[in-house]
């Protein structure tokens, strides 16, 4: 397992289970319809213990570009290798949107609204408006990668001058993490806090022949990938500060 491999099977598991809740949330005819906001965002938070799980001990288990990017500001992780991360975890997102669509596609072709069609790739804002749209995903990409630098920092030494990390146990605060981000600032815009995982499915979303389908929303893109980028950083540079 190389950590480009690692990389898009950890993202794909992670969309995979994050669209899959989305979907089975607002689609029509699905067993959990109408599960609510709870349900989503506690199925995100387990979907993102998932890929960390899986790709953990190969990449680290970024599966976020917005991380990758933090990381390397804070001197953690290796600019030259945040490129090859950031392909891998776009791929795995469109592998991970595509296969929920494959899934689902019998209650896409049941739903009428192209809206949430849509909301099942990718995050849309509850009510538009640039600056605090943006200002809702800096700030909960803020407290993801501010969290994230404190956990890798959480390692022992085994008194034989081995230092040992959390491994897989390491994905459970991550999880939380996510969950508490969703439940407390994800109402503005979905908080997608995460680059890869709208990009990705937003472009499937455009190339599907989904029937009934409205378009992408390019014009809202930007945000959910500028306004992580920019949280990553201000995350980075304070952790460098204290």
């Amino acid at each position: 397992m190389t950590p480009f491999i690692a990389e898009l099977l950890g993202t794909g598991i992670l969309i995979l289970l994050g669209g899959g809740i989305v979907a089975n949330d607002i689609l029509e005819k699905t067993k959990g319809n109408g599960g609510g906001w709870m349900a989503i965002t506690t199925a995100w938070g387990l979907a993102v213990f998932a890929g960390v799980v899986v790709a953990g001990p190969y990449s680290g288990a970024h599966l976020n570009p917005a991380v990758s990017i933090g990381l390397a500001v804070g001197g953690l992780f290796p600019w030259a290798d945040v490129p090859t991360y950031i392909l891998a975890q776009l791929l795995g997102a469109m592998a991970g949107s595509f296969l929920v669509y494959a899934m689902y596609k019998d209650h896409f072709d049941a739903t009428e609204d192209g809206g949430l069609k849509r909301a099942v790739f990718c995050t849309n804002p509850a009510i538009p408006n640039n600056f605090r749209n943006i200002l809702s995903e800096i700030l909960g990409t803020f407290v993801l990668v501010f969290c994230v630098f404190y956990f890798s920092e959480a390692e022992i030494n085994d008194g034989n001058g081995t230092t040992v990390g959390m491994g897989s146990i390491g994905a459970i605060p991550v999880a939380f993490v996510v969950w508490g981000i969703g439940l407390s600032l994800g109402g503005t815009t979905g908080y997608a806090i995460n680059p890869a995982r709208d990009l990705g499915p937003r472009i499937v979303h455009a190339l599907l022949p989904i029937k009934g389908k409205i378009g992408s929303d390019w014009g809202y893109s930007w945000i959910p990938i500028v306004g992580p980028i920019i949280g990553a950083v201000i995350a980075a540079l304070l952790f460098l500060l204290l």
